[in-house]
């Protein structure tokens, strides 16, 4: 049952490396070249290793070990690289992978069975990965000083900078005045991002400020439109990507997007990273889940650990189906808030926005309201469809057309008429009714019950 785990142990760990395998129910330890399986895992001598050095081969981990085996590994993995490169000079790349070796590490104290003495261990084998890094990092100052003509340009992530040139938006120019309704949903986030960045001295030791916002809601509703108002407030970098931005067929592609969409925030902070639609990045778990979807969301995980401890950057992101994320990533939004359908009120306003101040119409206060009271569950981009059909078809032009017989007839190509001869009628209250029995709701009642169920278990109100 256990053939697939080899825990290879070093002859040198104290009582506390030991401590923490001797608690577990079941051990296969290789001692020389024999494989032996202990109800109580016994101290076994194996060849030397590098500290912290589990060699496991797994197909399938028992359920004890969760994912802290591959946490492990993934981070003596990077410190392996990390070391062949310093020897080899190679500081730049020493530089990174000693940082990503620490983050592995610290994330694997947080799951699984661990003792206190292996956490203290495991957190001083973390730190001498940073301090390491720390020091090559000046080093590689003082060797460069102002000048980087002589750098050595990362192929790969130059790469990674052209896919993403396009990502971060330099002027949002929305604000919480631009978006109706939601005053939940922004008082909440004003709470959560603007006051830190105000006021920092409220914010420290375990009144630290939110590492990631989860907005969640029916489609159209304006969650990308409240993250971009939310940037503007705060007078941060905004970096907008989407779960298509991120996903790719190449192996390890993927990893490496969500790593520098990270390392980009952290280089541009105080920064807002938005990630649209999470969940098609982060699913729940299942039995047939790939390896290369499983791996996404460990690097998820690694990288949220690591805002946590950085207070220039936020994680917002945005899902219309909350109840399909992995537990483990919705656990990593601390603050998840509904955004709901608009209500009669901000449904009035919509229909003024959308049709617009310069618009020609013929309505009055009470067709604006009559119109909130017919498109219940509509969501905002419904009401902007709504008002676009009227808005569309209602030009005509001066010119009639006619045979070309005709004793006055001139031909004309559409090109050729002027703009002072075109006419556009003024949008009529029949005009929006006939709209509105065209253009249904896009939203389903039972779309809005499930959404209403996770608020109840997860979430807050927005509205």
């Amino acid at each position: 049952m256990y053939d697939d785990i080899v825990l290879v142990l070093r002859d040198d760990w104290d009582d506390a490396q030991f401590k923490f395998w001797t608690q577990q129910p079941l051990v296969l330890v290789k001692s020389g070249d024999s494989n032996v399986v202990y109800n109580k895992a016994k101290v076994s001598h194996g060849r030397k290793l590098p500290l912290l050095y589990l060699e496991l081969i797994t197909a399938q981990l028992p359920e004890w070990l969760g994912p802290q085996a591959d946490y492990i590994k993934k981070g003596i993995a990077f410190a392996d690289i990390a070391t062949k490169e310093d020897e080899q000079k190679n500081y730049k790349r020493a530089y990174e992978n000693y940082l990503s070796a620490a983050e592995w590490i610290l994330l694997a104290k947080k799951h699984g069975n661990m003792n206190e003495d292996t956490k203290v261990m495991i957190t001083r084998k973390a730190e001498s990965y940073i301090n390491r890094a720390e020091q090559i990092r000046i080093l590689l100052r003082e060797k460069n000083g102002d000048d980087d003509d002589d750098d050595e340009v990362d192929p790969e992530k130059k790469k990674m900078a052209q896919k993403f040139a396009g990502s971060i938006v330099s002027e949002t120019k929305v604000s919480f005045h631009d978006v109706v309704g939601l005053d939940q949903a922004k008082e909440a986030l004003k709470e959560a991002v603007i006051l830190p960045i105000k006021f920092p001295r409220l914010f420290t030791g375990s009144r630290k400020s939110w590492a990631g916002i989860l907005l969640y809601g029916p489609r159209g509703t304006g969650k990308s439109y409240l993250a971009k108002a939310t940037a503007t407030e705060c007078k941060s970098t905004f970096i907008s990507v989407s779960s298509a931005d991120l996903l790719s067929k190449w192996l390890g592609e993927s990893e490496k997007s969500v790593r520098y969409v990270f390392e980009l925030a952290r280089e541009k902070q105080p920064a807002i990273v938005f990630i649209d639609e999470i969940d098609a990045l982060c699913s729940t778990r299942t039995d047939n889940e790939s390896e290369s979807a499983r791996r996404i969301k460990t690097e998820f995980l690694v990288q949220m650990e690591g805002v946590r401890n950085n207070q220039g950057v936020l994680i917002l992101a945005a899902t219309n189906i909350p109840w399909g994320l992995d537990s483990a990533i919705r656990r990593q939004f601390e603050k998840r808030i509904y955004i709901p359908l608009p209500d009669q009120a901000a449904r009035r306003s919509m229909f003024k926005l959308h049709l617009g101040p310069n618009a020609q119409h013929t309505l009055t206060e009470n067709d604006w309201t009559i119109l909130s009271q017919k498109s219940e569950n509509y969501s905002g981009a419904d009401i902007a469809v709504v008002v676009k059909n009227p808005q569309r078809g209602g030009s005509e032009f001066l010119w009639a057309a006619c045979s070309p017989g005709d004793p006055q007839a001139i031909e004309l190509t559409l090109d050729e008429i002027k703009a002072d001869e075109l006419y556009e009628p003024p949008v009529t209250m029949g005009d929006m009714l006939a709209a509105l029995s065209t253009e249904k709701a896009t939203i389903e009642a039972a779309d809005l019950r499930q959404h209403q169920k996770f608020t109840e278990k997860y979430g807050q109100e927005g509205s």
